[in-house]
């Protein structure tokens, strides 16, 4: 089972007496907050429950898995998330 979206923003202004507008604003904030700082290669953490940062890969040699012709593939980045300590012990618990 998983949550979407709505059911997050749901469930958040429930525990929080919020408006599920004022929730879903703080969401796209938090949202949008990331995409700038990790997009400037910048770590976001959260200490105890999350880390954002953006990676970089490396050019590589790669093949077509239909032709077996071989192709560059370019280098680029790629986001890492890594979970905190209270976010493991939670997993852990169940």
């Amino acid at each position: 089972m998983s949550m979407n979206r709505s059911e997050l923003v749901a469930e958040v202004a429930n525990k929080s007496g919020a408006a599920k507008t004022v929730v879903n604003d703080v969401l796209d904030a938090l949202f949008a907050t990331f995409t700038e700082q990790v997009s400037q290669g910048e770590k976001v953490s959260i200490p105890g429950w999350l880390a954002v940062e953006r990676t970089d890969r490396a050019a590589r040699t790669g093949r077509n898995p239909q032709t077996g012709a071989t192709i560059e593939i370019p280098a680029g980045h790629s986001v890492k998330l890594t979970a905190g300590s209270k976010l493991k012990a939670a997993v852990a618990k169940k």
